[in-house]
């Protein structure tokens, strides 16, 4: 692995652990406001918000950042991070230990690595993804996805009634007709997806993420061999150079291999978004 994928990893894990330590702390007890969009913030998204931004700017101060707190206009870097400082912030608020901090890492629009820790279940998903970006061959970019540095698929079971599959609160909906097998509702996005990267779900739908909910899943499910089906027309990267993407959704389906796609993709069209 070259010294700059190395960097790369290493500067991502020792900084979500860092951040991490702290937002333990507060965890269950940060008083949390809602925002326009109705998503809840603490405290400690924007502090773990500006500590991630600030750490960004020190180890790599040519890469640029675009935040879900702050920075919403995607800057003309070549590289930039797209940061979640904390994915869950309802579940962290409210005390339920599933929340985690999610980086991206993104090539001329693209993300090439994501990686994303998850505190309270001491995991860290990271994964490296170039078939869509613009990446030279020249930086010997590492492949596969992991969990605590083990490999990664998703799997390639045959569909059963007893597999799972991930819902977001505005794709209930769904239930209004029978479903092929059983439902789970994890209230975090990156870890919805990465469920399926891990093997461990068949598929999950996000009705409403924000770039900041997928750039780090992005790359890491589809290293892990999942099928990502955008549910919007439009396409999603890579992004544009001055874009506001403060509001913009992107309505997506995960699954674990291409056969699903036929099963799934009709069941999802009414999903809100």
């Amino acid at each position: 692995m070259s010294d700059f994928w190395t960097q790369v990893l290493n500067f991502a894990k020792t900084t979500t652990a860092n951040v991490g330590k702290q937002l333990l702390q507060d965890f269950g007890q940060a008083l949390a406001a809602e925002k326009a969009d109705g998503s809840l913030v603490t405290q400690s998204d924007r502090w773990a918000d500006e500590v991630l931004r600030a750490a960004i700017v020190q180890a790599f101060p040519d890469h640029g950042v675009l935040s879900e707190e702050v920075e919403h206009i995607f800057p003309a870097n070549d590289w930039c991070w797209i940061i979640d400082p904390i994915d869950g912030t309802t579940n962290f608020a409210r005390g339920l230990p599933l929340w985690g901090i999610s980086l991206g890492l993104l090539y001329k629009g693209t993300p090439v690595f994501g990686y994303v820790h998850l505190p309270p279940l001491g995991q860290s998903f990271y994964g490296y993804w170039h078939d869509d970006s613009q990446l030279e061959g020249d930086l010997e970019m590492p492949t596969g996805a992991f969990l605590n540095d083990r490999p990664i698929h998703s799997s390639t079971d045959t569909l059963t009634s007893n597999h799972f599959f991930n819902l977001c609160t505005r794709s209930t909906g769904l239930l209004k007709n029978p479903f092929p097998c059983k439902i789970r509702m994890l209230g975090v996005a990156t870890y919805n997806l990465l469920t399926v990267a891990a093997g461990a779900t068949m598929g999950g739908v996000e009705a409403t993420p924000k770039i900041w909910d997928i750039a780090a899943v992005w790359a890491i499910v589809q290293a892990a061999g999942g099928i990502w089906t955008p549910l919007d027309p439009k396409p999603i990267f890579p992004l544009q150079v001055g874009q506001d993407y403060s509001d913009r959704a992107y309505p997506t389906l995960v699954v674990s291999q291409a056969a699903l796609v036929p099963t799934f993709l009709p069941l999802v069209p009414t999903v809100e978004r």
